[in-house]
Parts: C-alpha cells; sequence; structure tokens
C-alpha cells in the first residue's frame, strides 16, 4: 500500500478494551507504513505515555474505568508538546451529540464504528498533516555545532553535510520528534534490527558525529533503565 514519505514510520497509540479490535488496527496501520503501540484502557496507555512520543492517539470512547473523553480533556491538560499530541476518538457512539462532546474534550477528529479502514487511514492523515503545519512541519534541531533538519533527514557540522546511514537517520528522527523526553530502548527497535543491541551501536556512531566528547554527551544521553532522550538548544 503506497504511502508518502512524511508520514512513514509515525508512531500510533491505540487505546481500546477490545484485545481483537486492537490487534486489528494494529496489523492494518503497520501494513500502512505506521508504527504502532496498543492498550487495553486509559491507566496503561498513561504508563506509556510517561516514557514515549506518540505521534498521534486513537481513542476508544467506552472502556473500564476512565472513559476515552476523560483521558482525552486529562490528555489537553498536560502542560507542553505532552498536551498537544493529535487525538482521533473512534467510537460505537456514533449520534450527532456525541460527535459534538467527543470534539469538546480537544479531540482532532471522530470517526464512529463500525468504520472503513482505509477511511481511518485518510483520518490520520490529514489530522497529521495539519499538526505538521500548526507546528512548521518537521523543524531543524540544533545540536551545537550540528543541526539535523528533520524534513530531509540531513545532519550537517558547521554547515557541511555529515553522512548519515538509514538507521541513524530514523533513530535521530524518533529522538529528536521526542525532544527531551526518554525514550525507550524497546521502541527505537524498528525497521531490520534483531534486538537493541542495534540501538546501542547506533547511538555510540551517532555521539561520535555530533557530539564534542562521545564518552561525556551533552545532546544524546542514556537515560538508565530506559533508553536515550535527545536534548536539543
Amino acid at each position: 500500500m503506497g504511502r508518502d514519505a512524511g508520514a512513514e514510520r509515525r508512531h500510533l497509540l491505540v487505546v481500546d478494551d477490545d484485545a481483537g479490535l486492537r490487534e486489528l488496527l494494529k496489523e492494518y496501520l503497520a501494513g500502512s507504513g505506521f508504527r504502532v503501540t496498543t492498550a487495553e484502557d486509559a491507566a496503561a496507555a498513561r504508563r506509556l505515555l510517561e516514557g514515549v512520543h506518540f505521534d498521534l492517539l486513537i481513542l476508544d470512547v467506552m472502556m473500564p474505568g476512565e472513559d476515552g473523553l476523560a483521558f482525552a480533556r486529562w490528555i489537553r491538560s498536560r502542560a507542553g508538546v505532552a498536551g498537544a499530541a493529535p487525538i482521533l476518538i473512534l467510537t460505537a457512539r456514533g449520534a450527532p451529540d456525541d460527535r459534538v462532546e467527543g470534539l469538546r474534550t480537544g479531540a482532532d477528529d471522530y470517526l464512529a464504528k463500525p468504520f472503513e479502514p482505509r477511511e481511518l487511514v485518510l483520518r490520520i492523515e490529514a489530522i497529521l498533516r495539519r499538526a505538521g503545519a500548526a507546528t512548521g512541519e518537521e523543524p531543524s534541531v540544533s545540536l551545537g555545532r550540528c543541526q539535523f533538519d528533520l524534513a530531509r533527514g540531513e545532519l550537517t557540522a558547521d554547515g557541511a553535510p555529515v553522512r548519515l546511514t538509514e538507521a541513524e537517520t530514523s533513530l535521530l528522527r524518533v529522538l529528536a520528534r521526542a525532544a527531551h523526553g526518554a525514550v525507550d530502548r524497546q521502541q527505537l527497535v524498528g525497521g531490520g534490527d534483531a534486538s537493541g543491541r542495534a540501538v546501542d551501536i547506533q547511538v555510540t556512531r551517532l555521539r561520535r558525529k555530533i557530539e564534542a566528547d562521545p564518552s561525556n554527551p551533552r545532546y544524546l544521553r542514556t537515560v538508565r533503565g530506559r533508553g536515550y532522550m535527545l536534548t536539543p538548544d
């Protein structure tokens, strides 16, 4: 299934108490080019959000415990980038009043079940485009003498290009999108990587390219027991 490069590898969080639907959504969205993590309820999703940056959240409404609308309100109450995460409500409650209530929580879109999977993908792509336009799609990040252009996947040092492998570019993009937040090592395992060890090797190589002192990194830091964090200027 063809996809545009701008949306490729965006990380989605699907929160739904229906295990069968979670797996179907994960399979379909992964097949459409997204990275997908799932959670069975709001409590599990909150734990994931403590350490992982997601480009978009897909929330069911009718879940045990905290429902999707209350969870969406909590997300919007958070400070900074964390509170601005795009949200799509996906629920069996499809009446007009339900849609209005969902959008009042701050959700970006509302799609009623049953739905066409392709429509879901198109809505996700539209939300991500709007979010990118609102924030200045894929800005560059400053890492001392280095600059990383997320849109182009290009790293420069004092204006001169620095060669990155495809894996290094992908890793740096994920970390830059979650700047100043820890990203779990397992969330960084993707593509052709067989284990977290491959991520560690890529991090070591990236440090040699962006750090003045790779043995004492300023920008690409290890978060003990968690993973890695990029801290741009």
